[in-house]
């Protein structure tokens, strides 16, 4: 796994040793940043479920000028500062350990864009929406990106909050990306 673009192209990240952290795959995270382009630079970007921060990683090195990362991991927790330091990103990153709620929280500006990469079998992907939205951290205009194995549950769940558009979605072998924007924003 490495860094795709920007600042810190070429470099490779640690990832998380164990089995209940799933690394997003270079060409699925190299296909989302082309997706998003120009909505990165400037951004405040939320990396929840952060895992390596790999994500969030790519978005600083893109442009994004903060970056709040989330796990309830300690070991991920590690890994995020050791990739954040390797990446000479650090200084634009916030660390968070704790579960998703008690992350979001902490946070107190909107976030441009959020990235929820729960682990797969946990059904949190929606959970942390209905979170996000009812403490205002997403961002007027701002973008929501959802990584999943269980595509159809997930869009059903969804299609349940009444202020939210689908916008898109894209298939990655196993891995499926929702896009998810609130509506009137």
């Amino acid at each position: 796994m490495r860094v795709i673009s920007g600042l810190a192209r070429g470099t490779k990240l640690k990832t998380v040793e164990e089995m209940t952290t799933r690394p997003t795959l270079d060409r699925v995270k190299e296909s989302l940043f082309n997706i998003l382009q120009e909505r990165v630079k400037n951004s405040v970007v939320l990396d929840l479920f952060a895992g390596s921060g790999a994500l969030g990683i790519e978005a600083l090195s893109r442009g994004a000028k903060k970056a709040y990362f989330c796990d309830t991991n300690y070991d991920a927790i590690k890994v995020i500062k050791e990739n954040l330091t390797k990446t000479r990103l650090i200084s634009n990153a916030t660390i968070i350990n704790g579960d998703y709620i008690k992350a979001l929280n902490k946070i107190h500006e909107c976030c441009d864009l959020i990235f929820l990469d729960p682990p797969y079998k946990l059904d949190l992907a929606v959970k942390a929406v209905r979170e996000i939205l009812s403490k205002k951290l997403l961002a007027d205009k701002g973008l929501i990106v959802i990584e999943t194995d269980e595509l159809d549950r997930e869009i059903q769940e969804l299609n349940e909050i009444k202020i939210i558009n689908i916008i898109d979605q894209r298939k990655y072998g196993r891995a499926n990306l929702i896009f998810i924007e609130e509506r009137g924003n």
